[in-house]
């Protein structure tokens, strides 16, 4: 930041008119962001391109059923048969539960018997409106209720499952993510900023500036939703305010560390702040545009919710690095030198370099840096071989929820007495004319429970049937029967045959998914390979620290591969899971790249390289250590929900930062720097051959 710039931010009569400027910012969009789940999409075929073939299914289907429908099955077991009284109560269900708002009237089907006479089964359609994700789980609780009472006077058992059941119980557990997620969150940073700071009152401002920055970031993304068709559902929101609060915390971090330094060079604190700012801005402001940058990567994707959490995140950050470079240094000189209490830097105390943990960490890697960087890397290497543990091809409904859930429950028992995917059929749409011929394939094939098939309806040059799977809808399998039913019917000529449902919907989120991991990472990659080559003004340094960063993410991988299967029990991975933790973590562990070589490359101008990156080191080290375990919990807290996808998101992410801050940052990187010496910043001047004195000398401190 330009000193002139960074003086007026803090000047002592303009830091009140900034404090009114951005209070009036963060009032504005913070009063948006209560709003955010109004505008949340959490249907899962708006998370998928438009030239998806099950979403041109929804688009073609809607003139044979309305498509804001999803059915829930309700099953009533017998202890043994199900008797005369049964059967009449469960008519009495039926009538019960049609006349319940958000049933059409007439359209409960049932109740159907199971072979086996031991369970009837009636499929109930809700008509879902712009909340219904909101409204599922009171409207599920309705029909289990309206059932209940029904067969209160038999034996019957009334278990709901199906699509609807489902969503609900989906709904039910990102309910409050937002509260949930925070307060989680909050916690850790709190802990983590009394032990860094230990001081009782200096945690208040980093972590008020932080709340702001998730209010106003919320308030932002709802705008974007609302005004410019962003996508936006619970996965992404929730994943804004742990984001927001631990990037933001980790650049205030940063700050009141240069911050504290400058006080003991200037007795102005106003001045003391110019030059902080000065300093630590642009480190800051380079770590944030690297994981802005690195997030709208994501706007390549195929799917919709993962190309909109690219700019939900991206705002975010903006957000965050506005009240970090702004509020936050205002709040700090307002409140003035005693907010440091009880550990005041006063004008004038000693700046200690060589003195602390990371200083005497610094001096025993000097001793054989080549032997420290070798044994680091190769056993990050043999860590990374866990990740062939991890199965990254999508999860069944049961695998999807950390607890047990309703609805999987229904769904297990459901397939106990009727076809395993009965109330979620698979959608076959055709031309009119081929539409009796793609029947009787997709009735033919293995996999397809005949008798389930419907006859074709015919709409104009188009028809519509259904056919049940003989396998879970949810399960490999029944993903493995759609790719074979679409090869079968795509043979039938002329027939222009699209397959969808439920399970088509699935099959196609994970190859999308698939796809979109092979474009985005090398696309990341570059990216911040290009950024830190502008930031560094070198070509070696960046090659270097990407290989790091890749190789930190690998072990990441592997370890959290090995916890999941071995520890947390969890059956695999969705496929976009390698993804988002290779965004976060890349991201991220970019910020303390560049953290640590900033200050690196500051301290070698004046001491050359060697005792530059010691000095780095011991600077930076105890701030990139505390940003890290904030970062870390902050992320952890996405295990407070039930869902496997954000449980495992959060634990990797967790891992690969404490990974990044402790091993690979501060040993990896500096011992590279140490071994590597002025070469490191090839081609800039700082690697040619005049430096070679200050090597030396560097050398000879350390000895």
């Amino acid at each position: 930041m330009n000193r002139q710039v960074a003086g007026w931010i803090t000047h002592r009569w303009v830091k009140w008119a900034v404090l009114a400027l951005m209070l009036v910012i963060v009032a504005g969009l913070g009063s948006f962001g209560g709003k955010l789940a109004s505008v949340q999409d959490n249907d899962i075929a708006s998370w998928l391109p438009d030239d998806a073939e099950s979403t041109r299914v929804i688009e073609k289907a809607g003139a044979f059923y309305d498509e804001d429908t999803a059915p829930a099955i309700v099953l009533l077991t017998a202890p043994d048969r199900v008797g005369p009284q049964d059967l009449a109560a469960a008519k009495s269900a039926v009538q019960d539960i049609g006349a319940l708002e958000d049933v059409p009237v007439g359209e409960v089907v049932g109740p159907i018997p199971s072979e086996d006479g031991q369970a009837l089964q009636l499929i109930v359609p809700m008509t879902l409106d712009e909340e219904g994700w909101e409204e599922l789980p009171g409207w599920i609780d309705e029909v289990r209720d309206a059932a209940k009472s029904a067969v209160a006077d038999t034996d019957l058992r009334v278990d709901l499952g199906g699509p609807a059941a489902l969503g609900a119980d989906q709904a039910e557990s990102f309910a409050g993510i937002d509260g949930i997620l925070l307060l989680s969150a909050v916690g850790v940073v709190v802990v983590m900023l009394l032990l860094t700071y230990r001081s009782p009152l200096l945690w208040l401002i980093p972590l008020f500036c932080g709340l702001m920055s998730v209010f106003a970031a919320q308030g932002l993304v709802y705008l974007l939703a609302k005004y410019a068709d962003l996508t936006v559902n619970g996965q992404s929101a929730g994943i804004l305010s742990v984001l927001v609060l631990g990037a933001g915390i980790d650049y205030a971090l940063l700050l009141v560390a240069r911050y504290r330094e400058e006080l003991r060079h200037y007795e102005d604190r106003h001045e003391a702040m110019a030059h902080a700012l000065h300093r630590a801005a642009p480190a800051i402001f380079a770590s944030g545009s690297t994981v802005i940058i690195g997030l709208l990567c994501l706007v390549f994707a195929q799917m919709n919710s993962t190309a909109g959490l690219g700019p939900v995140g991206a705002a975010g950050i903006a957000v965050a690095l506005l009240l970090m470079l702004v509020l936050l240094p205002v709040l700090l000189v307002i409140f003035g030198r005693w907010v440091f209490w009880p550990f005041i830097p006063h004008f004038g105390d000693p700046e200690r370099t060589d003195v602390g943990i990371w200083a005497r960490v610094g001096r025993g890697i000097a001793k054989a840096p080549r032997v420290v960087w070798v044994v680091t890397s190769l056993v990050l290497l043999a860590l990374s071989f866990g990740v062939v543990k991890l199965d990254a091809t999508g999860l069944s409904n049961a695998e999807s929820f950390t607890t047990t859930q309703p609805s999987v429950v229904a769904e297990e028992r459901i397939a106990e007495h009727f076809p395993a995917s009965a109330g979620d059929p698979v959608q076959v749409i055709a031309n009119a004319d081929g539409a009796a011929e793609v029947r009787s394939v997709v009735a033919g094939l293995e996999g397809v429970d005949t008798a389930s098939v419907t006859p074709p309806q015919t709409k104009g040059d188009l028809a519509y049937f259904e056919a049940t799977l003989t396998v879970s809808s949810d399960s490999a399998a029944a993903r493995t029967a759609i790719g074979e039913i679409r090869d079968a019917v795509d043979a039938v000529d002329g027939a222009d045959a699209l397959v969808g449902g439920n399970t088509a919907l699935n099959l196609d989120v994970q190859n999308a998914s698939s796809a979109d991991n092979r474009l985005i990472i090398p696309i990341i990659l570059v990216v911040v390979l290009l950024v830190l080559m502008l930031l560094l003004r070198s070509i070696a340094a960046p090659l270097i620290l990407l290989v790091t960063v890749v190789l930190s993410f690998a072990a990441a991988m592997g370890i959290s591969a090995l916890v999941f299967r071995y520890v947390f029990g969890f059956e695999g991975a969705d496929s976009s899971f390698p993804l988002f933790a290779f965004v976060f973590l890349v991201a991220l562990g970019i910020d303390y790249n560049i953290f640590l070589m900033t200050r690196v490359r500051e301290e070698s101008i004046v001491h050359g390289t060697r005792r530059g990156a010691l000095i780095g080191l011991a600077a930076t080290g105890g701030v990139i250590t505390s940003a890290g375990l904030v970062l870390a919990g902050t992320f952890s807290a996405l295990a407070t929900l039930p869902v496997v996808f954000l449980a495992e998101l959060g634990f990797t992410v967790a891992i690969g930062v404490l990974l990044d801050t402790i091993i690979v940052r501060s040993v990896l990187v500096t011992a590279l720097n140490l071994d590597i010496g002025r070469r490191i910043w090839w081609p800039s001047r700082l690697s040619r051959p005049q430096e070679a004195q200050r090597e030396e000398k560097s050398l000879a401190s350390i000895a």
